[in-house]
């Protein structure tokens, strides 16, 4: 690797791993765009950057080869109108990757999300299948891939696309914290017969695909479905979560049909679907075009997390 790299939200929960992994790089020249200074990037060339308000940073992507593009807002956080989506997710990222193809960047590269393809799968999702986003970030994402898409075929700026599920990592937040809180407290929870079967990507694995993605010659202008490679069941995965944190896992059988009824009834319905069903990923095309590997395993992933 031997490049000059420009990192969006590098403050995040993915920026801020990828940015401890390519900084060790003795071969690469990082540079990173956050909303606010930090200490923790004083050493860098630290730009800051309101995305939010289309700023042109020309002058900035004059000096990188790749844009890597991890800055967004987050399904989990507390904006969830569809316009503020629109905003920051689709024309943010469109407005800054038309700049980077008219500065010279080589490569930009996006993280987008597993729910372009959809929240629940009955096979494992492929690149192939057709996307199916059902909720308000999952199709800003799958806007932005589209625009994408247009601003490669007119300008010849390589686009690397990258679609994970559920990211846990120590301190991840969203669904992850949620269920991890509950394991920590000891609440006994319903869900010990769940017969789902789920793909999650553990944070370093995530960080590797990033980085081979940089200069892999045969990730140009392709799609990626990521993780780890195991899939597991809610339960299972309570079950491993518990056990890395040293804790009991205090799991009632509770038929998943009376669960789903009850979150209903509680307006709860996605929060079930999120925990009751089903959503793999074949992760076969990064193995046989790149050669990739995850470099850990699942439970590995969790024990990091405590850790």
């Amino acid at each position: 690797m031997d490049n000059r790299i420009l990192l969006t939200g590098a403050s995040g929960f993915v920026g801020g791993a990828l940015f401890k992994n390519i900084e060790l790089s003795s071969n690469v020249e990082v540079s990173v765009a956050v909303r606010s200074k930090s200490s923790e990037f004083k050493h860098l060339n630290c730009w800051i950057v309101d995305f939010a308000s289309f700023s042109d940073i020309s002058e900035v992507l004059k000096r990188q080869d790749v844009v890597v593009h991890t800055a967004a807002v987050a399904h989990n956080k507390k904006i969830r109108i569809s316009s503020d989506f629109e905003h920051i997710n689709t024309r943010a990222t469109l407005r800054l990757a038309q700049q980077a193809a008219e500065c010279g960047v080589k490569r930009f590269i996006f993280v987008s999300s597993i729910g372009v393809n959809g929240n629940i799968s009955s096979k494992p999702f492929t690149e192939l299948d057709i996307p199916k986003p059902s909720e308000t970030y999952a199709e800003s994402k799958w806007r932005a891939e589209q625009g994408l898409w247009e601003i490669q075929e007119s300008t010849g700026m390589e686009i690397v696309i990258i679609r994970p599920p559920l990211v846990y990592g120590p301190n991840a937040p969203g669904n992850f914290a949620t269920l991890t809180r509950w394991v920590e407290k000891g609440i006994p929870l319903p869900l010990g017969a769940v017969n789902n079967r789920r793909s999650y990507i553990a944070i370093d694995n995530l960080v590797d695909f990033i980085t081979t993605c940089i200069d892999h010659p045969l990730a140009a202008n392709e799609t990626f479905l990521i993780a780890d490679g195991e899939d597991i069941s809610t339960t299972h995965l309570l079950h491993k979560v518990a056990n890395a944190m040293d804790k009991p896992s205090r799991l009632i059988p509770v038929p998943e049909r009376l669960l789903t009824l009850g979150a209903t009834m509680l307006g709860k319905r996605d929060m079930a679907r999120r925990l009751l069903g089903s959503l793999q990923v074949d992760i076969s095309k990064a193995r046989q075009l790149l050669g990739w590997q995850p470099t850990i395993s699942l439970e590995e992933g969790l024990k990091r997390c405590f850790k």
